[in-house]
């Protein structure tokens, strides 16, 4: 199945990144915080919900960008994990 966000949302997918403390000892999914960055899937036309004002959507498919912690909706689709997030709850593209 093929999500495609509407409006201003942008679906990503989390980026898994294995965090190692100072002293070589590698955390668990479990003993970390939850990850911000993402990685761009798709992005919505920019459209306002009431059809007024366009969004200026800031990011593109494969961009890495930085989210508001636990913001937007989680969803399953063929076993992936991803989120829809409104485009204001990207904080930053990561370069």
């Amino acid at each position: 199945m093929t999500l495609k966000p509407l409006f201003d949302r942008v679906i990503v997918k989390m980026v898994e990144a294995e965090e190692t403390t100072k002293s070589g000892i590698i955390l668990t999914g479990s003993a970390k915080e939850k990850p911000q960055l993402a990685e761009v899937i798709a992005v919505g036309d920019g459209n306002s919900h009431d059809g007024k004002d366009p969004v200026a959507m800031k990011v593109k498919v494969g961009d890495k960008v930085l989210m508001s912690k636990y913001s937007g909706t989680e969803v399953k689709i063929d076993g992936e994990e991803l989120i829809i997030v409104n485009m204001g709850d990207i904080l930053a593209v990561a370069e």
